[in-house]
Protein backbone atom coordinates (compact mmCIF):
# COMPACT_ATOMS: atom_id res chain seq x y z
CA UNK A 1 0.00 0.00 0.00
CA UNK A 2 1.44 3.62 -1.05
CA UNK A 3 2.54 5.97 2.12
CA UNK A 4 1.31 9.51 1.50
CA UNK A 5 4.48 11.81 1.52
CA UNK A 6 3.13 13.92 4.77
CA UNK A 7 3.98 10.22 6.68
CA UNK A 8 7.51 10.20 4.53
CA UNK A 9 7.94 13.64 5.10
CA UNK A 10 7.60 12.54 9.15
CA UNK A 11 10.14 10.39 9.60
CA UNK A 12 13.01 12.25 7.55
CA UNK A 13 15.44 13.91 9.38
CA UNK A 14 15.45 17.99 9.49
CA UNK A 15 18.54 17.92 7.09
CA UNK A 16 17.11 15.82 4.63
CA UNK A 17 13.76 17.56 4.76
CA UNK A 18 16.08 20.71 4.11
CA UNK A 19 17.75 18.87 0.92
CA UNK A 20 14.83 18.00 -0.37
CA UNK A 21 12.90 21.34 -0.06
CA UNK A 22 16.04 23.32 -1.80
CA UNK A 23 15.83 20.31 -4.98
CA UNK A 24 12.09 20.94 -5.46
CA UNK A 25 12.89 24.82 -4.90
CA UNK A 26 15.37 24.40 -7.82
CA UNK A 27 13.24 21.90 -9.93
CA UNK A 28 10.50 24.51 -10.07
CA UNK A 29 13.38 27.40 -10.79
CA UNK A 30 14.83 25.21 -13.51
CA UNK A 31 12.09 24.38 -16.68
CA UNK A 32 11.89 24.92 -20.71
CA UNK A 33 9.31 26.54 -22.06
CA UNK A 34 7.46 23.79 -22.69
CA UNK A 35 7.53 22.07 -19.69
CA UNK A 36 6.77 25.96 -18.14
CA UNK A 37 3.29 26.08 -20.42
CA UNK A 38 2.76 22.18 -19.07
CA UNK A 39 3.15 23.31 -15.68
CA UNK A 40 0.67 25.87 -15.90
CA UNK A 41 -1.83 24.10 -17.37
CA UNK A 42 -1.70 25.21 -21.05
CA UNK A 43 -1.77 23.15 -23.95
CA UNK A 44 -0.06 24.03 -27.20
CA UNK A 45 -3.31 24.97 -28.29
CA UNK A 46 -4.74 27.55 -26.18
CA UNK A 47 -1.47 28.96 -25.97
CA UNK A 48 -1.35 30.00 -29.99
CA UNK A 49 -4.97 30.89 -29.75
CA UNK A 50 -3.94 33.46 -27.11
CA UNK A 51 -1.04 34.67 -29.00
CA UNK A 52 -3.17 34.82 -32.15
CA UNK A 53 -0.80 32.17 -33.93
CA UNK A 54 -0.66 28.22 -34.76
CA UNK A 55 0.02 25.77 -33.17
CA UNK A 56 3.18 24.39 -35.12
CA UNK A 57 4.54 28.15 -34.11
CA UNK A 58 4.17 27.47 -30.54
CA UNK A 59 6.32 24.08 -31.13
CA UNK A 60 8.78 26.19 -32.90
CA UNK A 61 9.59 28.66 -30.03
CA UNK A 62 9.60 25.65 -27.62
CA UNK A 63 12.11 23.77 -29.73
CA UNK A 64 13.86 26.65 -30.25
CA UNK A 65 17.76 27.58 -28.95
CA UNK A 66 17.40 30.99 -30.23
CA UNK A 67 14.94 33.66 -30.47
CA UNK A 68 13.86 37.05 -30.06
CA UNK A 69 13.50 38.62 -26.69
CA UNK A 70 9.90 39.94 -27.92
CA UNK A 71 8.68 36.66 -28.79
CA UNK A 72 9.68 35.40 -25.25
CA UNK A 73 7.81 37.96 -23.75
CA UNK A 74 4.84 37.15 -25.35
CA UNK A 75 4.66 33.73 -24.27
CA UNK A 76 5.84 34.45 -21.08
CA UNK A 77 3.11 36.99 -20.49
CA UNK A 78 0.84 34.80 -22.37
CA UNK A 79 0.94 32.38 -19.57
CA UNK A 80 1.06 34.49 -16.76
CA UNK A 81 4.24 35.71 -16.00
CA UNK A 82 6.47 38.56 -16.78
CA UNK A 83 9.85 38.23 -17.96
CA UNK A 84 12.89 39.33 -16.30
CA UNK A 85 16.68 39.54 -17.33
CA UNK A 86 19.25 39.84 -15.27
CA UNK A 87 23.07 39.00 -15.08
CA UNK A 88 24.39 36.90 -12.50
CA UNK A 89 27.98 37.93 -11.00
CA UNK A 90 29.87 36.36 -7.80
CA UNK A 91 28.96 39.08 -5.97
CA UNK A 92 25.85 40.79 -7.29
CA UNK A 93 22.56 39.99 -9.68
CA UNK A 94 21.62 43.23 -11.27
CA UNK A 95 17.94 42.95 -13.08
CA UNK A 96 18.67 44.04 -16.39
CA UNK A 97 15.65 46.92 -17.24
CA UNK A 98 16.43 47.52 -20.78
CA UNK A 99 13.50 45.51 -21.75
CA UNK A 100 11.21 46.54 -19.00
CA UNK A 101 8.77 48.64 -21.80
CA UNK A 102 8.88 45.57 -23.90
CA UNK A 103 5.37 44.75 -25.12
CA UNK A 104 3.92 47.51 -23.41
CA UNK A 105 1.57 49.10 -26.10
CA UNK A 106 1.16 45.55 -27.69
CA UNK A 107 -1.32 44.50 -24.50
CA UNK A 108 -4.84 45.53 -24.71
CA UNK A 109 -7.07 46.37 -21.97
CA UNK A 110 -8.13 42.76 -21.62
CA UNK A 111 -4.67 41.83 -21.03
CA UNK A 112 -4.69 39.86 -24.22
CA UNK A 113 -0.99 40.06 -26.11
CA UNK A 114 -1.25 41.14 -29.45
CA UNK A 115 1.16 40.81 -32.78
CA UNK A 116 3.42 37.66 -31.43
CA UNK A 117 4.43 36.01 -34.47
CA UNK A 118 7.96 37.66 -33.90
Amino acid sequence: MPKKYAELRTKMSPESRARAREKAVEFVRVMALGELRAARELTQVRLAKKLHIGQSAISKIENSLDMYISTLEKVISAVGGTLEIRAVFPDATIRINQFSQLGKSRRSRDGEVRGASS
